[in-house]
């Protein structure tokens, strides 16, 4: 199975995809859509078509994308929103579930602790995923995402062969 992460962003939205085989991960690729200067519109119109390429190219089969949290720029936050609303919608459109995850879920799913840093997000995904080549911050914290989705779904698909066993 192939998850692709993503970290919204109005200026720079990061992508990572990861491969999932039982237990074992594996970094398929990773890195950042820029919607460079211009009017909000045009903007918004290119981190669509750049992330409908990634989406292209490497076709995943799930997708999870982190939560908004609200900051004291309304402003910011609304324009951030809108972000992540592309950020939803490409990989909806291509036909793909579109999990959310809490910034504080990832961090203590990936890392261990709800209020990790960059640095140490980073750390630990170079730790999951060996040899991967990131692209910065944002492509890093994408391939969070993307292993906290993955620890999602090995945990409920062994509750769920749990329950079976327990019905049988």
């Amino acid at each position: 199975m192939r998850i692709l992460g993503i970290d919204p962003g109005l200026r720079s939205l990061g992508w990572g995809v990861i491969g999932m085989q039982g237990n074992r991960l594996s970094h398929i690729a990773n890195g950042h859509c820029c919607s460079g200067e211009g009017d909000l519109s045009d903007r918004l119109l290119s981190l669509y078509r750049q992330l409908n390429a990634v989406i292209a190219r490497l076709s995943p089969d799930t997708a999870a994308v982190e939560k908004t949290f609200v900051n004291k720029d309304g402003a910011a936050t609304l324009k951030l929103g809108q972000a992540r609303g592309i950020a939803m919608l490409a990989p909806a459109r291509a036909g793909l579930a579109v999990s959310e995850y809490a910034p504080n879920a990832v961090k203590k799913t990936v890392v261990g602790v709800g209020h990790a840093d960059k640095r140490q997000v980073d750390h630990m995904v170079r730790l999951h995923l060996p040899g991967a080549d990131i692209a910065g911050a944002d492509a890093a914290d994408a391939l969070a995402i993307a292993i906290c989705h993955a620890v999602h779904l090995q945990t409920s698909g062994r509750l769920a062969g749990a329950q079976a066993r327990a019905r049988a």
